[in-house]
């Protein structure tokens, strides 16, 4: 009985069978169907590997919303080194709400030479370099954002010699947290003071002999700090042409989450644009030397996320593309307008060899694609022993 019924199973199961096997008897090889077989083998692995490239890699998305958080304080990270004495400068933050951050909150002064070594030189140059490229090419960008917390540290190195000469600069540098809010954030002459309308910078007892606002932006960001980032104005070097010059960079801070398979971090991107004038009062040039970064805060914020091609989707485009070859090079194989020009490539290459081996002789030949093949199997072992 169980023998019975497993026979009718099998009965059934070969009535259901959708793929028909045909006795290789009756299976007929020919020379155009070798070919058509190696090209789609070889296209079919051609494809793969190149899909196998595009799952391994990944892509950045980029989606936008309104920023809901106004509360909290931005975080404002520099690295800027002035051809100034420390006691003739002075830095701070005023914002819109009128609050002062003073440079002490935060603000480090170490007296240094405005000259780099070599190595910083050197490190200047391909810092410089990275920018110009990323503003001719943006998708690079993608791949700063992965390589965060993995590249090396874009700050700049110390000095590997002991110069003996003395500071003639001063480096500011540290970290400030302000309102979430536009501001102002300068360093100009004279340290800064309160002031019922303001602040004020006590400037008097400095000689305009001495003012030089040539300087060097080693690093600026905002928000939280990630080594391997590279900011748009990491690397920037001003000289000044007059004593009484004013720089002015206008920003326009965005805040941006930022996931990636190595770090989730909140952190700001921001563009900015430049200014730079030489203070005359009598040719009407108003203003105070100094360095002045005015920064504004987008209400956009930016949820960059590193994304990846799941494996499922993968699988169904490699059996797409394996399935699609097949059947594509199938139909062509028994089309007559794909087989005539592989018929006529045999042939001809067959009289070639037939005259080639008889010399002068001139033979019409008239043979079929497999007879055609045998001879180019022939020809082919002879060039290859």
């Amino acid at each position: 009985m169980r023998r019975l019924n497993r026979k009718k199973t099998l009965n059934l199961m070969k009535e259901l069978d959708a793929f028909p096997k045909v006795p290789e008897s009756y299976v007929e090889t020919s020379a155009s169907g070798g070919t058509v077989s190696l090209i789609a083998f070889t296209t079919i692995a051609f494809l793969t590997v190149m899909e196998f490239m595009v799952y391994r890699d990944t892509w950045m998305k980029y989606e936008y919303e309104v920023d809901k958080d106004f509360t909290s304080k931005l975080r404002i990270n520099i690295d800027i080194t002035v051809a100034m004495r420390c006691q003739y400068v002075g830095a701070d933050v005023l914002d819109l709400a009128e609050t002062m951050v003073a440079s002490a909150d935060g603000l480090i002064y170490e007296p240094v030479v405005f000259e780099l070594s070599p190595q910083q030189k050197e490190w200047q140059r391909m810092l410089q370099l990275i920018q110009s490229r990323l503003q001719e090419e943006h998708s690079l960008q993608d791949v700063i954002f992965k390589s965060a917390f993995k590249s090396a540290s874009t700050a700049l190195p110390p000095r590997e010699d002991n110069s003996l000469q003395s500071p003639d600069a001063c480096r500011i540098h540290g970290h400030l947290y302000v309102n979430k809010v536009a501001g102002n954030f300068h360093i100009t002459v004279g340290k800064a003071i309160p002031h019922p309308r303001g602040h004020a910078h006590l400037a008097a007892l400095v000689s305009h002999e001495s003012y030089n606002f040539s300087h060097r932006i080693d690093h600026l960001s905002f928000g939280e700090l990630i080594p391997g980032i590279i900011n748009p104005l990491d690397g920037t070097e001003k000289i000044a042409s007059d004593h009484n010059q004013m720089f002015q960079y206008f920003i326009t801070v965005v805040p941006t989450k930022l996931h990636t398979y190595k770090i989730s971090a909140e952190t700001h991107q921001f563009s900015v644009t430049e200014r730079e004038r030489v203070i005359n009062h009598a040719a009407g040039s108003h203003g105070v030397s100094g360095i002045f970064m005015k920064y504004d805060i987008s209400s956009l914020m930016v949820t960059v996320t590193e994304e990846h091609m799941p494996f499922w989707q993968f699988l169904v485009r490699l059996c797409g593309i394996i399935g699609g070859i097949f059947s594509t090079t199938g139909n062509c194989q028994y089309s007559p307008f794909f087989l005539r020009p592989i018929k006529s490539f045999f042939i001809g290459y067959c009289e070639y060899v037939l005259d080639k081996q008889q010399g002068v002789l001139k033979y019409a030949i008239k043979a079929t694609p497999c007879q055609c093949s045998r001879m180019l199997c022939l020809e082919g072992a002879a060039v290859f022993f």
